[in-house]
């Protein structure tokens, strides 16, 4: 690590990796950036932490709305730092791509881990697309890592992809769900009980038995499906973000589930599956950012586009042109 200072930011890799704070913030921001100068410091700020990362725990987080996931994430975070754990919270949230709106409001909700000196939240970039957001909630991740934080828990905060996209930036998915299952489980997308490693049934503390038929019920639905992996069946928790009750033995599951995956190599080659597709989220983000900043690009597409809609040029051949301007 060569710990080269970057006079555009005044962020140095020494400073992220001796755990200030305010470096580490300032050092997602420039991840963040859409500058040119910014973007290569970046580059380089990360290359130079590159060594540090990659020995957190990476938990994905999901649920139903009314979940009570912000209650959930506050107890096992607040959990985990009494452990002596650094716990770093992010989010993936795609409707902030839509409003650029932003997650802060959880800070609100997540009131011990907020003023917890070994604890950092962040929300997720408020611009981009998905594939985007999700890439630089990967960057933010690696510096968190590089920062000392050894367990990080990655929320999706809205719905549709950004499941599939927290699925693939993390080492075990978890979904909370809501006591009281019935028609209820009939309304759960098939494709995000696939992704888990571990549904949580949540509430347990006012609806014990409701809770438990619930996650019998969820049992039931896993047994139908093909686990991801031959060394882990999805297990089905009760658990209470209120109270605490159960959060242990979810910690647990989660160091059985590394240990059995790393010690089959499955961890590592997921990991090495994931950089491939953020490299390719990365590639679509900036081929996106040419199509929309680029002056000759932005002059000639809008002609493009109303020659296809008046017939007069096909859409393969408006695709074609669209390519040679890019210069590909």
């Amino acid at each position: 690590m060569t710990g080269g200072s970057h006079r555009t930011t005044g962020v140095t890799a020494e400073a992220v990796a001796g755990g200030d704070r305010a470096a580490l913030a300032r050092a997602i921001t420039l991840m963040e950036s859409r500058r040119s100068d910014h973007r290569e410091a970046a580059r380089v700020l990360l290359q130079e932490l590159m060594p540090r990362t990659g020995r957190a725990v990476r938990i994905g987080i999901t649920g139903v709305p009314g979940v009570g996931k912000s209650t959930a994430i506050d107890s096992l975070g607040s959990m985990l730092t009494e452990k002596g754990h650094k716990v770093a919270v992010l989010a993936v949230d795609p409707s902030s791509t839509r409003t650029g709106g932003a997650i802060l409001g959880d800070k609100t909700r997540m009131a011990r881990l907020a003023t917890d000196p070994n604890a950092f939240i962040r929300p997720s970039p408020s611009s981009g697309t998905l594939g985007g957001v999700a890439a630089k909630t990967r960057e933010t991740m690696l510096l968190c890592e590089a920062a000392g934080f050894d367990v990080i828990l990655v929320e999706t905060v809205g719905v549709g992809q950004s499941e599939t996209a927290v699925a693939d930036l993390t080492d075990f998915f978890l979904v909370l769900m809501l006591p009281g299952a019935g028609d209820e489980l009939q309304g759960i997308k098939k494709g995000i009980v696939e992704l888990a490693d571990l549904i949580a049934v949540n509430k347990a503390d006012d609806a014990g038995a409701k809770a438990k038929a619930a996650a019998a019920e969820y049992k039931a639905a896993l047994h139908i499906l093909a686990p991801a992996s031959s060394s882990w069946t999805p297990p089905v928790l009760t658990i209470s973000g209120l109270t605490g009750l159960g959060l242990d033995e979810l910690w647990s599951k989660v160091l059985d589930h590394r240990n059995r995956l790393e010690a089959t190599g499955e961890l590592a080659a997921k990991r090495r599956a994931q950089d491939t597709k953020w490299m390719w989220a990365l590639v679509h983000e900036r081929l996106h950012e040419r199509l929309t900043l680029d002056p000759a690009l932005k002059k000639r597409v809008p002609e493009i586009e109303r020659a296809i809609a008046e017939g007069t040029l096909s859409p393969n051949a408006g695709a074609s042109e669209i390519v040679t301007l890019l210069g590909l």
